[in-house]
């Protein structure tokens, strides 16, 4: 069975399964008042024997998430007609990832973050040893996870800081030297309540 195929039996059965998944880090009382940004990431999955996916790593420099991982992706523009063609844009801008090569298996659950983004994860299969290449200011690197790793429960810590005078708690999950929390995190954490492939 091909990794897209696996992909896409699993989110039918997770469907049925109905697990509870995370809404957004949000505060639903601010959020009444807040403005939408729709917004569209890719999860780049690598169609290797074992599955990987594609994470980056934003630079220091940036005035928002600057230093944080995150799948390829941005707020959507006016003239992408849904969040696929948002995600496939974004990634070839970020990582010059091809669109063409990109074999879409859908659209998981939209999640809201604090600053105000509603994001669609969009789950693409990809050929692997692609010669990506991080475009310069958005993206200081490139890197790959494997798949199984990220969706094993236990690889799903719950930790807790104060922001803005509150107690917020968000995901992470460490891998090797590589730290992925918040929204990111907490889109793979819907992932693996939502795919049937580990027990």
């Amino acid at each position: 069975m091909s990794t897209a195929a696996m992909l896409r039996e699993a989110i039918e059965v997770g469907r049925r399964r109905s697990p509870v998944l995370l809404l957004g880090d949000h505060d639903p009382l601010v959020a009444e008042d807040q403005p939408i940004t729709e917004a569209a990431v890719l999860v780049p999955i690598v169609d290797r024997p074992d599955p990987t996916v594609i994470l980056t790593l934003r630079p220091d420099t940036l005035r928002q998430h600057a230093g944080q991982i995150a799948f390829p992706g941005g707020r959507m523009d006016p003239d992408d007609p849904g969040p696929v063609a948002a995600a496939l844009r974004e990634a070839e801008e970020e990582i010059g990832l091809p669109p063409h090569e990109v074999e879409i298996v859908g659209t998981a659950e939209q999640y809201r973050t604090v600053t105000g983004y509603e994001v669609t994860p969009v789950l693409g299969v990809i050929p692997p040893d692609l010669p990506l290449t991080p475009q310069p200011g958005e993206v200081a690197a490139i890197f790959e996870v494997p798949l199984d790793y990220l969706l094993r429960p236990e690889h799903h810590k719950v930790r807790g800081l104060e922001w803005q005078g509150r107690e917020r708690r968000y995901y992470e999950i460490i891998w090797k030297d590589r730290r992925i929390w918040g929204a990111t995190a907490a889109m793979i954490v819907n992932l693996s309540r939502r795919l049937a492939l580990v027990s």
